[in-house]
């Protein structure tokens, strides 16, 4: 593997597998703070602040800063007040995504709001989601999050946002605007937080179809690790490849 400036990395099965640091993630981590090299940890996970995520990482003993934590909440917030400043959204999630939005200047209201944002939570209301339909219906336009229809918890799976968004999509007939991966916009927005260009970065994620697709589609070179999702032998089914498939973050050396 050649050597970047710049590294962006999924949390989930690049980093963590469940409350589990995956063996090396730690080293490879330490060795980017050594050089002095710039990197994010990304996640389409917005019920969480960067500080809960870090104290997350913490306990399954991975030291990161607050700071080199990237949440699909965070680029929202700052999807939103690029395209309308300082504007009103109605807002259905977790701190994570609240916090991140009211940073920004936003106002999160149900009286007019610019924006509808749908974002994780630990239980969908049926009450917010039938406001958030009547205020896309009115004319409010329609933001998620992320697209992944579920997600793991300790009792199974449970849904999540782009399960919920089509359930609104459907009542609506209004199809939301996904921030999070696989959108190239959570890459280029990752970018512009640290200040670094395309060329000189790589993306490793576990997922052909979040983090590999997002960093192609954002002209980045991508690492797939084989301690996640995809599995080596899935590959080859997708018409895009990644630059590198190797067995765990662990395997990266650091010049």
């Amino acid at each position: 593997m050649k050597q970047y400036k710049n590294y962006l990395m999924d949390m989930d099965g690049v980093l963590v597998r469940g409350k589990t640091a995956i063996p090396g993630a730690q080293s490879f981590i330490d060795g980017l703070n050594a050089r002095g090299l710039k990197y994010l940890v990304l996640t389409n996970n917005p019920m969480y602040t960067p500080r809960d995520l870090a104290h997350r990482l913490q306990t399954s003993g991975l030291q990161v800063p607050i700071d080199r934590i990237f949440t699909s909440a965070i680029a929202t917030a700052r999807f939103l007040q690029r395209q309308r400043p300082n504007g009103k959204a109605f807002v259905i999630g977790e701190s994570g995504l609240t916090d991140a939005i009211h940073s920004t200047g936003y106002v999160m209201t149900e009286t007019e709001p610019d924006y509808v944002v749908l974002g994780e939570t630990h239980g969908y209301n049926v009450a917010q989601i039938t406001k958030a339909i009547r205020l896309i219906a009115a004319g409010a336009r329609f933001i998620a999050t992320n697209p992944d229809p579920s997600g793991p918890t300790e009792d199974g799976l449970a849904p999540a946002c782009g399960a919920m968004a089509a359930l609104i999509k459907e009542a609506t007939g209004v199809a939301p605007y996904f921030i999070g991966k696989p959108n190239p916009y959570m890459m280029r927005s990752a970018l512009n937080f640290l200040g670094a260009h395309s060329e000189e970065t790589i993306m490793i994620g576990d997922r052909m179809d979040t983090d590999i697709v997002g960093a192609v589609s954002s002209g980045l070179d991508t690492a797939l690790v084989l301690t996640g999702v995809t599995k080596r032998e899935e590959i080859s089914r997708f018409p895009y490849q990644p630059t590198y498939v190797l067995e765990s973050i662990g395997d990266i050396e650091l010049a």
